[in-house]
């Protein structure tokens, strides 16, 4: 049976279809929001207290430069075969190179509801992944789109303050970094508030998230099958590859589920906003439905499940 985290997304997506009037007011979201980025930083932080070392360097830079490869590889699939336009195509690519902080949430309640041993490191993997896709995306757009008028707009510099400025990232982060500084009795007093209410938030943040995944769904855009084929199949393709790097790596099981469920995930929160400004051609509202309405229920619902077992069955 799935975490019972998941079955509030459920409820929620259910509740989107049948068009209830169910909704959470959008300022109890953006304080879930930030609750969960925060708490998500701190548990990280807490577990790299005192456990950080340079032998993690080349496994940092090996999830970088996975973050780099996948939008470059996904561009010509989604330009050439989907038939995207060259925005739309860079927009996506961005998307799905970066990553869903609430499916790692998920995976981190997974892993851990299953005793899987995590390595302290598992919240870089967010930071690490987040950022370079963003980056490519526009760049390849900038290399493609003949008729580019950004360039001038929206610096590359610009670009990167957007990225490593955004609220989710600036939780991210720094929460990691207070949490290394304090670690877990130090910082007891408020830590443990968080940590121990970390399932509650990201259930209520889930319940928001299926409503919203429904609301992308409707009506059915059927005209758009092949990017729903893209958006259900990709994250099967690059999950097995994030089961297939991390046991290369010789990660803990516990990180090896994380790694590939952040790999088969698409941004939805920092990836949007960043696109939105340095690609002003791409349409949002199609990241949207691939990442959101489709990648995110299956990996909640089904993926993370599915690289856990992969993993077991590599190992």
């Amino acid at each position: 049976m799935p975490d019972i985290v998941v079955m509030f997304f459920v409820l929620g997506l259910v509740a989107g279809l049948l068009r209830s009037d169910l909704t959470i007011p959008k300022a109890t979201y953006e304080t879930l929001s930030l609750l969960l980025m925060l708490t998500i930083g701190l548990k990280g932080g807490m577990v790299l207290h005192g456990n950080l070392d340079w032998r993690l360097l080349p496994q940092m830079l090996t999830v970088m430069a996975l973050g780099a490869l996948i939008p470059l590889a996904l561009y010509p699939l989604l330009s050439k075969v989907i038939g995207l336009s060259v925005a739309n195509s860079a927009s996506i690519a961005a998307h799905y190179g970066s990553v869903s902080a609430g499916t790692f949430a998920v995976a981190l309640a997974f892993a851990e509801s299953k005793l899987l041993p995590i390595g302290p490191e598992v919240t870089l993997y967010l930071v690490m992944l987040e950022l370079p896709a963003i980056i490519i995306g526009l760049l390849l757009f900038r290399r493609f789109d003949k008729k580019d008028d950004t360039q001038q707009q929206t610096p590359l510099s610009h670009l990167w303050h957007e990225t490593l400025t955004n609220k989710s990232v600036i939780l991210l982060v720094g929460g990691v970094i207070i949490g290394m500084m304090y670690g877990t009795q130090q910082g007891s007093q408020v830590t443990s508030l968080l940590t121990s209410s970390f399932k509650v938030v990201l259930a209520l943040f889930l319940l928001e998230m299926g409503i919203n995944a429904a609301q992308t769904l409707r009506p059915t855009p059927w005209h758009q099958w092949r990017l729903a084929i893209f958006a259900l199949t990709m994250p099967m393709i690059l999950g097995s590859l994030g089961v297939v790097v991390g046991l290369t790596l010789g990660l803990e099981q516990g990180s090896v589920v994380i790694l590939a469920s952040l790999l088969a995930s698409a941004s939805y929160i920092a990836a949007p906003a960043a696109i939105k400004a340095a690609i002003p051609k791409a349409d949002i509202g199609l990241a949207m439905l691939s990442s959101l309405g489709l990648t995110f229920p299956f990996n909640v619902i089904i993926g993370i499940g599915l690289y856990h077992q992969l993993a077991v069955y590599l190992s």
